[in-house]
């Protein structure tokens, strides 16, 4: 089989079941897994498909949202250096909101034994990491718990975001743009996310460059939303001063 008859089979079953692995395909096209890999690039250059970890989603599948553990092993070096770079946002002895996120979780992880701190947040896995932070005062928001995010949605948890005013908001996003704002795949998740926004005096969002340009279903606010974007290298000069022409900061780390 040539690479074009290999890359139009590969179009064609990752759009028939949503999505393809590299692994797979290269068992079922019997070639190596670095081949695959070579044909994946193509169709991403091509804008047929997008690159995910360990495999691709066929362009217009907006409400693909990878689960918990994929996430939380993608772009991992970026994740950390932009969870460092987000502890020097702290408020010194103030109120933060957390949002659902990997990389947000990250650096909920690395918050210093002396801050003090009080935290509100709906994601279960950064309440668990902080629990037992003797600074820190948590606040966990309810509601019910989404399996692939284990973040508390629907009405309680909007009805708690809207009863506080906090200093600062970690958010984060599968998709940010000038053009289409923040996305993501999940209408409740938006819903919780645009309910932080509101409840937040200063609103940073901690993401990495791969998810620029990206557009998911749910939209949940402009980038004009976001005073600060914490993103990595990856992002190039020209899009991170575009970017600050519409007010936003950003920090590249």
């Amino acid at each position: 089989m040539y690479a074009p008859e290999r890359q139009q089979e590969i179009l064609r079953l990752a759009r028939d079941g949503g999505r393809v692995d590299v692994l797979s395909l290269a068992e079922e096209l019997q070639v190596t897994a670095e081949t695959i890999r070579r044909d994946l690039k193509a169709l991403d250059r091509a804008g047929l498909v997008r690159r995910v970890h360990g495999g691709a989603i066929p362009v217009g599948r907006l409400d693909f949202e990878p689960d918990l553990a994929e996430r939380e092993s993608a772009a991992a070096d970026e994740k950390d250096r932009i969870a460092k770079a987000g502890l020097a946002e702290l408020p010194t002895e103030g109120t933060t909101v957390l949002d659902a996120g990997t990389t947000v979780a990250r650096m909920a992880a690395a918050i210093p034994l002396e801050a003090s701190l009080t935290v509100v947040t709906h994601s279960l896995p950064i309440a668990a990491r902080l629990a037992d932070h003797p600074g820190i005062q948590l606040h966990l928001v309810g509601g019910r718990v989404r399996h692939r995010t284990r973040a508390a949605v629907d009405a309680w948890a909007l009805r708690a975001y809207g009863e506080i005013r906090a200093d600062v908001l970690f958010v984060a996003a599968n998709g940010f743009s000038a053009e289409h704002g923040l996305t993501t795949p999940d209408l409740a998740e938006a819903a919780v996310k645009r309910a932080a926004i509101a409840a937040a005096r200063r609103v940073v969002l901690l993401a990495d460059s791969s998810k620029h340009g990206q557009e998911h279903f749910a939209r949940f606010g402009d980038l004009s939303d976001v005073d600060l974007l914490i993103t990595d290298s990856g992002l190039s000069p020209e899009d991170a001063a575009a970017i600050e022409r519409g007010g936003t900061e950003v920090v590249r780390a």
